[in-house]
């Protein structure tokens, strides 16, 4: 009996049209061009078929692979899952199977992986070009189960976070739109009309009703020309290049950085950990360039009891109260205050108007 030997697997690591790197499933891998490697894949050359860098390698990349596909515990991931026919994945290996049946695409970056021998451009499958189908907008949103397509579904997979939400597109370009409920929905638009008040980059939060229901509606920040990075994936990068991240942040963007810290204070935004903030990557370079603008409000008004706040989650391994994080950021840059919140926008929130007031009291103090 013969047996016919199984080709080998080799996958590209691919950079728009560029491919970067090189990994084979038996954890060989080969690096072509590290300035545009992505900041939190880390691949090791082996000369030495030691056995232990391969398993390494393999582990880093199902690892990234699996970041690119949604969280399992985001509301409706079951349903989407089911939607592509597969199974509820458990681990990175079960969840960079899913990402790689949709070729890796995201809408945070441009990076892509394919086969060494298929014959497919990013210009064929990207998300920023090719159309959507608008029906995976009722999976993510409200969790109706259809048959549909990986590739389909693959920018609702990659998209972060617990809370329904789906992209959507139309002649102005992509724009995310978010549920939760309608309270959920209330407190994102009321916290992102606070931020407005105060010359920081932002994504703005508008109200769009979707079907008889309130959702929020916000545009996509990324684009061919630039990608972003989560502040937990770069910590992987800064690792490897022996740097300080929040030192990197400050001197970088201090204004976005600092900024960030006021916002969250005067909101009592609990949800700033470190997959909810980061860098903005140039794409023609792959060199970070700033802090992306400041997103994702719908968890706001929760440490809202008094004038200290929730642990700061920006400054760790420092401990700081949300209060002394802003007090010392307002020493750095100012308030940068543009205008006054309009308080009648609190309609029935009076315990948090009040509160709203004090901090805002507080700051200007300093």
């Amino acid at each position: 009996m013969i047996l016919k030997k199984r080709k080998l697997i080799v996958y590209e690591i691919m950079h728009m049209e560029k491919a970067v790197a090189s990994i084979s499933l038996t954890g060989d891998a080969r690096i072509l061009d590290e300035r545009f490697m992505p900041y939190d894949l880390y691949l090791e050359e082996d000369e030495d078929n030691d056995i232990d860098t391969r398993v390494n390698n393999l582990d880093n990349f199902y690892h990234w692979c699996a970041s690119r596909v949604l969280s399992l515990d985001r509301k409706y991931a079951k349903e989407i899952l089911n939607s592509i026919g597969v199974s509820q994945a458990v681990t990175d290996k079960d969840r960079a199977n899913i990402s790689l049946s949709y070729h890796c695409v995201s809408l945070t970056d441009v990076y892509w992986v394919k086969k060494q021998e298929e014959k497919i451009t990013f210009a064929e499958i990207n998300l920023y070009d090719n159309p959507l189908n608008e029906a995976i907008v009722e999976i993510s949103l409200r969790g109706h189960q259809m048959t549909v397509t990986n590739h389909e579904l693959a920018p609702d997979l990659s998209t972060k976070g617990c809370f329904p939400k789906a992209w959507i597109r139309n002649e102005q370009g992509f724009r995310l739109l978010k549920d939760g409920g309608e309270a959920v929905v209330e407190r994102e638009l009321l916290a992102s009309e606070i931020c407005q008040c105060f010359d920081v980059p932002q994504v703005r939060y508008r109200k769009y009703m979707y079907g008889n229901e309130i959702v929020s509606e916000s545009d996509l920040i990324t684009s061919k020309k630039y990608s972003m990075i989560s502040k937990i994936a770069f910590e992987i990068y800064a690792c490897n290049h022996e740097l300080d991240t929040l030192e990197v942040c400050k001197k970088l963007d201090p204004i976005t950085y600092y900024g960030m810290n006021i916002l969250d204070y005067l909101t009592g935004n609990t949800d700033r950990h470190p997959e909810n903030w980061g860098f903005l990557i140039d794409n023609d370079t792959n060199e970070y360039v700033s802090l992306y603008p400041l997103m994702d409000f719908n968890q706001c008004f929760l440490a809202y009891d008094d004038l200290e706040g929730a642990n700061c989650q920006t400054v760790l391994p420092r401990k700081m109260t949300q209060r002394e994080a802003a007090v010392e950021a307002v020493k750095h840059i100012g308030l940068r205050q543009i205008r006054e919140m309009d308080m009648s926008r609190f309609r029935n929130m009076k315990k948090e108007a009040e509160m709203f007031s004090r901090r805002i009291l507080e700051l200007k103090s300093v």
